[in-house]
């Protein structure tokens, strides 16, 4: 079981955000509920995300998989994924695959919500 803790977040301009943020692994054992959980975000509650990964120490490729679906997900509604505070020890797994030049990765929650263009769904 996998602890995921959910906010929601308004920009100035009403656009709401969901952050989530998991706690321990992001594995073959816990990828499918973080997965289910950011299909439900999406689906009923925004198009906008930010998974905040600070308190992920692990994760293998089906976590990175669960991660691709959420960010294809908000794609196909138009709308943005982020990711933030990439724990030291996750870091590693998005450089050696080259998952750090996929996502939108930023250094801190903050940064990650105020990001000027949320409410386009663009890419930097």
């Amino acid at each position: 079981m996998i602890q995921i803790e959910q906010k929601t977040h308004e920009t100035p301009d009403g656009t709401t955000v969901i952050v989530l943020s998991p706690t321990g692994r992001l594995d073959i054992t816990t990828a499918w509920q973080f997965r289910l959980k950011l299909q439900e975000c999406i689906s009923k509650l925004s198009r906008h995300v930010v998974v905040n990964l600070g308190q992920v120490n692990f994760i293998d490729s089906s976590g990175l998989t669960s991660l691709v679906a959420g960010m294809r997900d908000a794609d196909k509604v138009k709308g943005s994924f982020r990711i933030c505070s990439v724990h030291p020890e996750a870091k590693l797994v998005f450089e050696v695959t080259m998952m750090d030049s996929v996502f939108e990765i930023f250094e801190t929650e903050e940064e990650a919500l105020n990001y000027d263009d949320v409410r386009e769904g663009n890419r930097a």
